[in-house]
């Protein structure tokens, strides 16, 4: 049977049918290169521009003359290598509590089917229905004297690693995934004598891998574009991460130098995704088919 589309495939081989279909399509693609692609356009070349250029009205759409070292000036004046350390340092803690946690408490909701597994589940999903913002103040009065161990969390890694955790959609996403694993190979790993754990190790994770990059970009980005809360929690500027270390030191520096330095703490996220983008795709749909 064949599919029924908006244009009709008779319209659709004639010569004006293409030649609409094309110049829409067209218009369709610019316009969200355009949409997507103006900002970074628009911090990149803001950044190369000088003090006096960066200030006329209106503003140009390419820059009269390169001023390269205003890169160089803002990694320096705001000690970005700092701040770019402290954000990998926190980016990949988290990744790897959230590998290991998210990870066994996935499998343990799919495949080891816990008392009231259904219902842990589904309070879980609920919390994606609350604003992230309602969840900070709550949050934040828990770190400040965490409860039976009664410390406080302030300024340390813990502040972020730990809430990072606590990640549903992640959980989901997992879960999912180890939903669709034939229960023919698991069968096959305990006939072999293989435990829960060693099943996991040997022949659940080698196959999760899509699902596990995607899960690693989401921690990594997480940390990397969260500003709110580092900010609440790490007053020190020594510990500070990207977000608020610019926020923070953007006072008496010019604006072209701050435009930069934004343009550098983008890049890196940018660079993971057109790196990893097809495993991205990839894991986002691992887990929609079973078999």
């Amino acid at each position: 049977m064949a599919e029924r589309t908006l244009i009709s495939p008779t319209r659709l081989g004639r010569a004006r049918g293409k030649f609409l279909y094309r110049a829409v399509l067209g218009l369709v693609v610019v316009g969200f290169t355009v949409v997507f692609l103006g900002p970074l356009y628009w911090m990149v070349a803001n950044g190369l521009k000088s003090t006096e250029e960066f200030a006329e009205v209106p503003p140009t759409l390419v820059p009269d003359s390169l001023h390269a070292a205003n890169y160089t000036a803002a990694w320096q004046v705001m000690d970005l290598a700092k701040l770019l350390f402290n954000t990998l340092y926190y980016a990949f803690g988290a990744l790897a509590f959230q590998l290991v946690l998210d990870v066994a408490a996935a499998y343990s909701l799919s495949r080891l089917r816990p008392v009231f597994g259904k219902a842990v589940l589904g309070m879980m999903l609920a919390t994606l229905m609350i604003p992230a913002t309602v969840l900070v103040v709550p949050q934040y009065l828990t770190v400040l004297d965490v409860p039976i161990i009664e410390r406080n969390l302030l300024d340390s890694p813990w502040v972020i690693w730990l809430p990072s955790v606590t990640n549903a959609f992640n959980i989901f996403l997992l879960k999912r995934f180890f939903d669709s694993i034939p229960q023919e190979i698991l069968d096959a790993a305990s006939i072999d004598g293989a435990g829960a754990l060693r099943t996991l190790r040997s022949v659940v994770l080698p196959m999760s891998r899509p699902i596990l990059g995607v899960v690693s970009i989401f921690a990594i980005v997480g940390v990397w574009k969260d500003f709110l809360w580092p900010m609440l929690t790490l007053p020190d500027p020594a510990l500070q991460t990207l977000n608020v270390g610019i926020y923070s030191l953007s006072t008496g520096v010019p604006e072209n130098h701050l435009i930069a330095a934004l343009a550098m703490a983008s890049a890196p996220t940018l660079v993971i995704f057109l790196i990893f983008q097809r495993n991205i795709m990839s894991g986002l749909t691992a887990g929609s088919l079973k078999g």
